[in-house]
């Protein structure tokens, strides 16, 4: 049966080609993912490090992070600004990808 829905194809109105059903629902798995990038335009994925691009003080905290920090470990949010972190004595860590670069 997937032999079949292999040699099914289908118009692509975005592209002008005829695709395969299977390139399609691939395509439209990809569409549904949220692309986090940091200051400088690189795609940052769970498990990065980041550095702070400048220094940030942190509500509730009374901490300022300086500026070259390394956070190791990020974890994306779903939200394509803000990714979760660990940090020493902090915890619930959200910073805003504007505010990092990946290492």
């Amino acid at each position: 049966m997937s032999d079949q829905a292999d040699s099914e194809f289908v118009y692509d109105e975005a592209t002008g080609e005829w695709i395969s059903a299977g390139e399609l629902a691939a395509k439209a798995a990809d569409a549904g993912k949220i692309e986090v990038r940091d200051a400088v335009g690189n795609l940052l994925a769970d498990g990065d490090s980041v550095s702070l691009v400048k220094d940030l003080k942190v509500k509730g905290a009374g901490q300022t992070l300086k500026r070259g920090t390394v956070i190791k470990s990020i974890r994306l949010t779903g939200d394509d600004q803000e990714i979760d972190c660990r940090f020493e004595a902090i915890k619930g860590l959200v910073l805003r990808a504007e505010f990092v670069r990946k290492l």
